[in-house]
């Protein structure tokens, strides 16, 4: 598999205002839901999952109440890729399944 290229900060940028709640820069986009504890260790699980089918995870913080996701791309030098945002629109369907809202 090939190691993805690196996208620039316009491009980022570009994708970032075509999506709700991300935000992020070169080197990590992120976002934060706001859900129930319990909620958000299943939301959590099915991410797991869908990020293990698809080989590519995000970083992720449980609080009480919220669930912060992180992406980047390490095999990109920890730089944003197009993986990462194919990613976070896939949190994002799943986090809408489990009625998370955005934080």
């Amino acid at each position: 598999m090939s190691v993805p290229l690196p996208l620039s900060a316009v491009e980022i940028a570009a994708h970032l205002a075509s999506r709700d709640g991300w935000t992020g820069d070169t080197t990590e986009i992120t976002k934060t839901y706001v859900i129930g504890y319990h909620a958000g260790v299943r939301l959590i699980v099915e991410v797991a999952a869908e990020s293990k089918r698809v080989g590519h995870h995000a970083d992720v913080d449980l609080r009480w109440g919220t669930v912060r996701f992180g992406i980047t791309t390490h095999d990109a030098g920890n730089t944003v890729t197009a993986l990462d945002f194919d990613l976070a629109d896939r949190i994002d369907r799943i986090a809408a399944e489990h009625g998370a809202t955005t934080g």
